[in-house]
């Protein structure tokens, strides 16, 4: 039974990726600047990396409209809550991918993360987790993915933040 769900799960990624090919033919998708469209793609493409590995996936691009930024994905592992940034890249360079979340975005993250939790229904906070899962679409190559479980701590340490 959990194939048919991979191979469901599989038939969505490509069935999307085909509209959006075609989409990008039609020039529907120009509004946006490269970059902007490079990490929506990336984004979608962790999405189906995280469903594959088992998460529920729950929010995409979750924004407390109070508080500036976003949360890029926001899942379930098991009975733990995931905060996750996503950053896409379509090379492989000297920096990773990962190195982009610097002191600045893991405030912002911890700060909508704790929004996010106090909206949740339960008496008591699950347990959470920053990843950071760096997505590279490489041109003629299938998406590579890097992911850093536990990338940074709930609470700042006074080092680092």
């Amino acid at each position: 039974m959990a194939s048919l769900a991979q191979m469901r799960l599989k038939f969505i990624e490509r069935a999307l990726g085909w509209i959006d090919g075609v989409a990008r033919r039609r020039g529907r998708d120009t509004n946006l600047p490269s970059h902007l469209s490079t990490g929506l793609a990336g984004e979608d493409a962790a999405f189906f990396y995280l469903r594959r590995k088992g998460y529920t996936v729950v929010a995409r691009r979750w924004s407390s409209g109070e508080l500036p930024g976003d949360i890029d994905l926001i899942a379930w592992q098991d009975s733990l809550l995931c905060f996750v940034e996503v950053k896409t890249r379509t090379a492989r360079d000297a920096t990773p991918a990962q190195s982009a979340v610097d002191a600045h975005k893991r405030h912002t993250l911890r700060r909508l993360a704790r929004r996010y939790l106090r909206q949740l229904p339960q008496p008591q906070a699950p347990q959470v987790r920053f990843d950071v899962l760096g997505v590279y679409l490489i041109p003629g190559q299938d998406p590579q993915f890097e992911h850093f479980e536990a990338a940074f701590d709930r609470a700042p340490s006074p080092r680092n933040d």
